[in-house]
């Protein structure tokens, strides 16, 4: 029997066949749940000649399309284990998870395919899988991808998936500087699906969701695109992001659901399209992986874009609490109230949980939340403790059950919706000859949220630019992990312990020493 998500295109191809799952954002075919099932059992059958069976990971650098999704599908038919790997990364970060993950093969989009390639050397993946990028499909070429889905049987791989099988690995940075890969159920897809679609507005099986972030990031996929399959709705993908191209498709397709990053939402409202653009399909927007400023909601709301704000993480799949339309306003600052499955408490160290008001570590438990990271038996154990999730986050929560994040423990910098740790950024400016001293923090942005900033103490004689270590980190690491910005002082704040002071940095270059800025 089948209780995962390989399942959820048969299930709704039996109740409404024709009934339209994806949209390809850049040429317009439409994908019925009969033709996604179809396609997906050819798909996983292809897969298993190929060797992939239970259990096997299989890797996705691909650009967003409708083929992304129905690889995770296929995959899922097999038992078998996705790995979306963000394509902002360098080879040698890639690298890493196809050597951690232990893929068998992994599906590439043209523009990521010398990526994969250089990555995958060394690594047990045994065969590059090409998905045609939206220009090809536009022209009807020719591919690897449909050649394979045409060759193969469409009838149904029939493997026993549990429930409780892993459905995918989300690697998630860590403050080691090593990705972890958080494992996430089947089980945990489902009930985010029903924490989804039950929190806030919530969405049903009329509504159409347009995926435009990147669909290797949890909330891209986890925040509406897949509850909304789960449920039976219509997803528009987009190739790539551009606000006009946003605007457009919500117009053309009647979008009535979508998630973005703050960056992007602010991108959508400075277009000069906007003005004249049909939003009126729109029934709510929201927004996740940094605060959203309470001007660029009211532009939003201004524009007719009904707002509401989220919070989540990799490991919880990713939904948590949210912040309702009518609330964004009001209760700004705030992420809201835990989602119908999800229970949360503020914690003191041991556990306990604080008073209203006082701040302390959040914790998470219910269905949703991943069983560990992948290899990392100590991580594991660290993050899951007592039957709760130890998020990281330092939050509050008022007298009428509203929480606030207000602070991140492990100095996490989201930049454009991109989680970045300082620990990360610093260990990569520490190999640069000239640096003596370096401490990472994330400086209040417009555009992007949050600025990677780096201020550095150089070692003595050494003769270095802002702009010649910016550009070095950027050849160590992804550019939006690099510094947007470098200070250089004399020697950096420390306790008398010998920490460095990143609260004092912060106060010095914004006047506030916090660092989760709104």
């Amino acid at each position: 029997m089948d209780n995962g998500i390989g399942n959820w295109p048969t299930l709704h191809r039996v109740r409404h066949p024709h009934r339209v799952a994806l949209i390809d954002g850049v040429t317009g075919a439409e994908y019925t749940f009969e033709q996604l099932d179809l396609r997906t059992n050819a798909l996983a059958a292809a897969l298993r000649v190929r060797g992939v069976g239970k259990g096997d990971r299989v890797a996705l650098v691909t650009l967003n399309s409708p083929h992304m999704l129905e690889v995770m599908f296929a995959v899922a038919k097999l038992g078998a284990v996705a790995v979306p790997i963000n394509w902002r990364l360098q080879a040698p970060e890639v690298n890493y998870i196809l050597r951690d993950s232990g893929a068998r093969l992994a599906f590439v989009s043209p523009q990521t395919a010398a990526l994969a390639r250089a990555a995958a050397e060394d690594t047990e993946v045994s065969e590059l899988i090409e998905i045609p990028s939206g220009d090809q499909r536009a022209a009807g070429d020719a591919s690897e991808y449909e050649d394979l889905i045409a060759a193969a049987d469409t009838e149904r791989v029939v493997v026993d998936v549990d429930a409780d099988d892993l459905s995918m690995l989300m690697y998630t940075s860590g403050t080691t500087g090593f990705p972890k890969g958080a494992m996430l159920t089947h089980a945990n897809h489902h009930w985010n699906g029903i924490n989804n679609l039950t929190a806030g507005d919530g969405v049903g099986p009329r509504d159409v969701n347009i995926a435009s972030a990147p669909l290797f990031h949890i909330g891209a996929l986890g925040v509406i695109t897949l509850p909304l399959l789960y449920i039976g709705g219509t997803t528009v993908v987009l190739e790539t992001f551009t606000p006009d191209a946003w605007l457009a498709a919500v117009e053309k397709h009647g979008v009535t659901v979508a998630f973005a990053v703050p960056a992007m939402w602010a991108a959508i409202d400075a277009s000069p399209a906007i003005a004249t653009a049909d939003l009126s399909s729109l029934r709510f927007g929201i927004s996740g992986g940094a605060p959203c400023p309470v001007v660029l909601i009211e532009s939003l709301n201004a524009h007719g874009v009904r707002f509401c704000e989220g919070f989540g993480l990799t490991e919880t799949a990713p939904n948590v609490c949210v912040l309702a339309v009518e609330e964004a306003i009001e209760y700004a600052g705030s992420v809201g109230k835990p989602v119908l499955h999800v229970e949360m408490k503020v914690a003191d160290d041991g556990g306990r949980e604080v008073a209203p008001g006082v701040i302390g570590e959040l914790l998470v438990r219910g269905p949703n939340v991943f069983v560990g990271y992948w290899n990392k038996p100590e991580a594991t154990a660290e993050a899951l403790r007592d039957g709760w999730f130890h998020t990281g986050d330092l939050a509050t929560c008022d007298e009428e059950g509203y929480y606030r994040i207000v602070d991140r423990k492990k100095d996490m910098i989201v930049t454009g919706g991109e989680n970045v740790y300082a620990s990360e950024v610093e260990q990569a400016m520490y190999r640069h000859p000239a640096v003596a001293e370096v401490a990472v923090i994330g400086l209040p942005d417009e555009k992007w949220g949050e600025s990677v900033t780096a201020v550095v103490a150089t070692k003595p004689g050494a003769d270095v630019s802002e702009g010649d270590l910016i550009a070095w980190t950027r050849e160590q690491i992804a550019h939006f992990k690099s510094p947007r910005a470098v200070h250089f002082v004399e020697a950096l704040p420390r306790t008398a312990t010998g920490k460095v002071l990143k609260r004092d940095l912060r106060l010095q270059w914004t006047g506030d020493g916090s660092a989760v800025h709104r």
